[in-house]
Formats: C-alpha cells, sequence, structure tokens
C-alpha cells in the first residue's frame, strides 16, 4: 500500500514539474523582443513585426532602436499612435542603383520608436516596418539588433546564435530568407489579387444583368396577364349587350 502511494505521489510531482517546464518554457520565450516577417522570400517586399511584453526588470521602456542589415536599402516603417518614429540615415561607401532604377547614396540604418508614455512592463507592443529582402539573400539569416532602452537601465538584443545553435542570453531578432518565388519584387500576390477582384466584379456584373433580364421578363408577362384578362372582360360584356 506504501509503496502505491509513493508511486502516485512520485506521479503527481513529476507530472507537477512537467507542467511548470511547459509553461516556463513560453514565458522564457515571450521574455525577449521577437520578429514575424510576412515573407521570407528573397527579392520580396515584407512587413517585420517586431514585439516586446516586458521592459528592464521591471523598468517600463522608453524606446526600441531597431538596426537595419546593410544589404537592405528599402526600409519604410509604420507609424503607431502613442510613439514617436525616426529613420536615422547612413551614407553609403558608393551610390548604388535601386530597385526601381533609382540612384541610392544613403540608407536607413536604423529605425527608432520612442514612447510619448514608457511602455510598461507586463504589456505587449509591437511595431511594423517594410523592408526590401535583397534579391541575392536566399539562404542568409538576417539579424534586427534591438536595444530597449527603459527609464531606468536598458536591455541590447544583439547577440548572434552560436556556432552550434545554441541561443544567447539576448538573442538578437532574425529571419531566414528563403528562395525568391514568383515575381521579383513580391507583387505577383497583388496582381492575383487584382484578377480575383476582377473576376468577381464581372461575376456580379453578369448576375446584375441576369437579375434586370428576370425582372424585366415578369414585368412583361404581368402586362401581358392583364391586358389579357381586358380584353376577356370586354367580350363578356360585348355579348351580353347583343342578348340584350
Amino acid at each position: 500500500m506504501r509503496s502505491i502511494t509513493r508511486t502516485t505521489a512520485a506521479a503527481a510531482t513529476a507530472l507537477g514539474a512537467g507542467t511548470l517546464l511547459a509553461l516556463a518554457a513560453p514565458v522564457a520565450a515571450q521574455a525577449h523582443v521577437v520578429v514575424n516577417p510576412s515573407s521570407t522570400a528573397a527579392g520580396s517586399y515584407a512587413v517585420l513585426e517586431f514585439a516586446s511584453g516586458h521592459g528592464c526588470d521591471g523598468s517600463p521602456t522608453a524606446s526600441y532602436t531597431i538596426d537595419i542589415p546593410e544589404s537592405i536599402l528599402s526600409v519604410t516603417p509604420t507609424l503607431k499612435p502613442g510613439w514617436d518614429v525616426e529613420k536615422v540615415m547612413v551614407e553609403l561607401d558608393e551610390p548604388v542603383e535601386g530597385a526601381h532604377g533609382d540612384v541610392i547614396a544613403e540608407r536607413v540604418g536604423q529605425v527608432v520608436y520612442t514612447a510619448e508614455t514608457p511602455q510598461p512592463d507586463g504589456y505587449r507592443e509591437t511595431f511594423q516596418v517594410q523592408v526590401l529582402l535583397p534579391e541575392d539573400a536566399a539562404g542568409e539569416r538576417l539579424e534586427f539588433p534591438v536595444l530597449q532602452a527603459c527609464t531606468e537601465g536598458e536591455n541590447d538584443w544583439s547577440e548572434p546564435v552560436g556556432d552550434d545553435g545554441a541561443e544567447p542570453e539576448r538573442p538578437a531578432p532574425a529571419i531566414e530568407v528563403t528562395e525568391a518565388t514568383g515575381d521579383a519584387h513580391g507583387h505577383g500576390d497583388a496582381e492575383e489579387a487584382s484578377d480575383e477582384h476582377g473576376e468577381e466584379h464581372e461575376a456580379e456584373e453578369t448576375a446584375a444583368t441576369q437579375g434586370s433580364v428576370d425582372v424585366l421578363g415578369r414585368v412583361l408577362g404581368i402586362t401581358g396577364l392583364a391586358v389579357g384578362a381586358a380584353g376577356l372582360t370586354v367580350a363578356i360584356l360585348a355579348r351580353r349587350g347583343k342578348k340584350a
């Protein structure tokens, strides 16, 4: 009996420990500044969403400074209510040709989001930055180091992943660039959506035309019945007049 009791207690303890570890893993993951891309294909436009839900040892966050990799030349930050956004420009060593044939002499080296009211610890915030991923970056890991400055202290999320793949204490947010797909600049989806919209519009016009034809047919049918009924009434009255 004691053996069964001890076994049950040990199992309960193991289950409890496993539950705590399972709960602790997501919490640990959420303790970082993370980035989620809308696209990872080389040569495509991607909206990078950076997210954080903590401060610096409980201290509210005052600003986030996002470093942009040198290979990314097109950067468009999204405006966010309650935050000031700034693009810090960096001159290129040599001018290069942009995606639309224009000459680029400088690039966005950093995007800085500064809070009008510091972000309290334990509340999640997100920031979106659109970038054009390099066409020749397939297979590369692009890191976006983030400096989180708080009212007291700071967190420097800039450490790269080790050669053995082990995650450092303060990893830099990063994405893995995949092979290019479809249109070189990722406009294929937009064109497909446009074609689908055109097909939907054509279907709507066809349905509207058919609806108009149906309504006209019903009107003509009702009119014909009315004319027929009137003719029948006249004929009946004429016969009664002759008999009289």
